[in-house]
């Protein structure tokens, strides 16, 4: 394998060292990790190419990775797989202020493309999702994940206007209307949209090489304010109020044990104290004009005070830099991309989720229910969650930090969000990045003809079942 992957990128970029690999075999999941044949550090679009013909050669597969940080286990490569270390492939090869998006390679990371940016000096900027500066955006895009601007535009696969895949053939196309030769890549219409064929598939239908992404206008005035609230019900209330008013970038609601671990307690006690509040809700707020933003505060606290008079409890509200000469450790939200490394940086190094879209009208009932059961089994309810596209569905995700060296734990995690699933489920809402093992226990609930069209897109893109098999396995 070695000497045909080294007539592609040269042998620097060829790793094959068993101990090397080992840092390629898993994630932060409890899920378990396969040992890939090989990886190949790849550079541009022609070599991503010439490797899925090489694969097809070898008789082999091939999973595409950047940072690794999902935690869905959709990285881990099938036993003796190459894995396409695609973060040389960094390139930011277009910003086009005026129609106000860019073209940009796999490895471009949200901090990347933030400084290129400002380097350039365009009133433009984009959402970052929760996952560290380093990770890769088109990642984010094609796996729909989120952002702190997914309450105004919706998921990341929706910011989509254009992408170039490489198919299990080795062939490549382009989807949006750069699809015709000449037209800039302005956005999906007018040709048939066929970009979903390759967003939320995990890598199964092809290869992307580059994504049209769209940026939005960077407004004068930005505040960040935090209010701590002290039951679901008012909460998630005010969080779907804010929604409704239009007023506010983003809204986001966080439980109180993602404040514990902030402040270094890595194992918060499963019972909140019941003096404490249970939720903090935070609000971005953009504006041109400064009265526009003072009309924007008293609009924040109409709805809070609306919901006190009907017997809700919230602090005043704090702006984040007031909040961090309280609370220092709030720093990481001060401004976006964060690096949330209590989730992760820590001993044992496991963290998993429960990951969820769904009617916002049931978040406080779902996140009730939910923390009853992860208090049942030891563990303390850290909740994220916030609303999408305008408020028609959100995320409502449960995470758990954990030992991975330790397999019995790593046993009780996985029964943990067996038992979430069902729940979610239960009351309306759908995993999101789906690993394997929630595919299994859901297939019998997907509609049969969807189930079929997926397959049989898959096997007319990737007819020799190259691209990252046993993924979305419907």
């Amino acid at each position: 394998m070695r000497e045909r992957l080294e007539r592609i990128v040269g042998p620097e970029r060829v790793i094959d060292d068993p101990a090397a690999l080992g840092t390629y075999r898993d994630d932060f999941t409890e899920a378990d990790g396969q040992d890939p044949g090989a990886v190949v550090m790849i550079e541009t679009a022609d070599e991503v190419v010439e490797l899925v013909v090489a694969a097809r050669e070898l008789g082999t597969s091939i999973t595409p990775r950047v940072a690794n940080t999902n935690i869905g286990g959709i990285a881990i490569p099938a036993p003796g797989a190459i894995v396409a270390d695609m973060t040389r492939m960094n390139r930011v090869l277009e910003v086009n202020a005026d129609e106000m998006y860019a073209v940009i390679e796999p490895g471009v990371t949200q901090q990347q493309l933030k400084d290129h940016l400002l380097e350039l000096g365009v009133p433009l900027t984009f959402g970052y999702s929760l996952g560290p500066p380093h990770t890769s955006i088109l990642a984010n895009c094609i796996l729909d994940g989120l952002t702190n601007r997914s309450l105004r535009y919706g998921s990341m696969s929706q910011w989509v206007s254009g992408l170039e895949v490489v198919l299990g053939d080795g062939s490549m196309l382009k989807t949006g209307a750069w699809a015709i030769e000449g037209v800039d890549p302005f956005g999906r219409p007018p040709l048939p949209d066929v970009t979903g064929v390759f967003t939320a598939f995990q890598g199964t239908t092809g290869i992307a090489t580059k994504v049209v992404f769209q940026l939005w206008p960077k407004h004068r005035f930005e505040k960040r304010l935090f209010i701590l609230g002290y039951d679901s019900e008012s909460t998630f209330a005010a969080m779907q109020s804010l929604c409704w008013m239009e007023i506010c970038e983003d809204v986001g609601v966080l439980s109180w044990p993602n404040g514990k671990m902030m402040m270094g307690v890595q194992h918060p006690d499963p019972v909140p104290d019941p003096d404490e509040p249970l939720y903090f809700l935070y609000v971005d707020l953009t504006a041109d004009l400064p009265e526009q933003m003072a009309l924007r505060e008293r609009m924040v606290g109409s709805v809070l005070d609306d919901l006190r008079g009907q017997g809700a409890r919230f602090e005043a509200p704090l702006d984040v830099h007031t909040l961090l000469k309280v609370n220092p450790a709030m720093g990481v939200f001060a401004e976006f991309p964060v690096d949330l490394k209590y989730l992760y940086d820590h001993p044992g190094g496991g963290l998993s989720w429960m990951g969820t879209y769904g009617p916002i009208s049931r978040f406080a009932s779902c996140a009730d229910a939910c923390s009853e059961l992860m208090v049942q089994r030891g563990y303390p309810p850290a909740i994220v969650s916030r609303p999408m596209r305008g408020g028609h569905f959100g995320v409502l995700r449960f995470l758990v930090t954990f030992d991975k060296a330790d397999r019995e734990e790593c046993a009780r995690v996985r029964a943990l969000m067996e038992v979430l699933l069902e729940e979610v489920v239960g009351r309306g809402f759908a995993m999101y990045k789906t690993p394997d093992w929630a595919l299994d226990r859901l297939r019998d609930r997907i509609d049969p003809r969807l189930r079929q069209l997926v397959r049989e897109l898959q096997q007319l893109t990737d007819p020799d079942g190259v691209l990252n098999p046993g993924k979305m396995k419907l």
